[in-house]
């Protein structure tokens, strides 16, 4: 398994210090020298989750950290409802490791599914596309601003290096990402692999005894 807080979507997490406080020319002794360090989850808070706001298939409006990740272990992914290519296959994958992890799973698992197509799938159309592939509780499907849903799928890694791919909508649908907020762990792995290796890989962030 791929933890990507030992890859480059976690580099860099240290924490700068702040510039000393001077008052007449000498430290205050009542004053610390150095800000509070931030914790690892601020950090990664501030730099991938931004809190942006959505539109659930349900015709809620959330806010993505806030109300999608804070505090909950969460599978994300990316998809548009008239994809033909690997979409489909990625959510039909999760609807059975879903099946898998409530037979499995006592701790709560979401699943949130960001459209890269938001111009198109408006609420009605996401509602349809869970309705479709019958999808269980705790898993929702956001739409929102262009922009906003573009920055969520750099800000979360969803990025191609090469310029032609990364233009291509359905390059970005093949990976999931999984991950448990309050203790900063976080993974990723080919949403196409079969739902049984879906919930081991997923297992490595819930709780409990190892699934195996």
């Amino acid at each position: 398994m791929a933890i990507l807080n030992r890859r480059n979507w976690f580099k860099g997490f240290a924490a700068g210090a702040a510039a000393p406080a001077f008052a007449s020319g000498r430290v205050s002794a009542q004053t610390p020298r150095f800000a509070e360090p931030l914790s690892g989850r601020e950090i990664m808070r501030q730099r991938h989750f931004p809190n942006l706001p959505l539109t659930t298939h349900d015709g809620k409006h959330v806010l993505f950290y806030d109300d999608l990740i804070k505090d909950k272990i969460v599978v994300l992914n990316l998809m548009y409802a008239d994809c033909t290519g690997i979409c489909p296959t990625v959510t039909m994958n999760l609807v059975r490791t879903q099946a898998l992890l409530r037979d499995r799973v006592q701790t709560p698992v979401h699943i949130v599914s960001l459209t890269v197509n938001p111009a198109v799938d408006s609420p009605d159309k996401l509602n349809e596309y869970a309705a479709m592939h019958q999808t269980g509780p705790n898993w929702l499907f956001a739409t929102g601003r262009p922009d906003d849903l573009e920055t969520l799928r750099q800000r979360l890694g969803f990025t191609d290096l090469n310029p032609l791919i990364d233009k291509d909508k359905s390059s970005h649908s093949g990976m999931i990402r999984y991950g448990n907020e309050p203790l900063s762990l976080w993974g990723g792995c080919p949403g196409n692999t079969p739902p049984e290796w879906m919930l081991k890989e997923i297992s490595f962030v819930i709780p409990g005894p190892r699934i195996v």
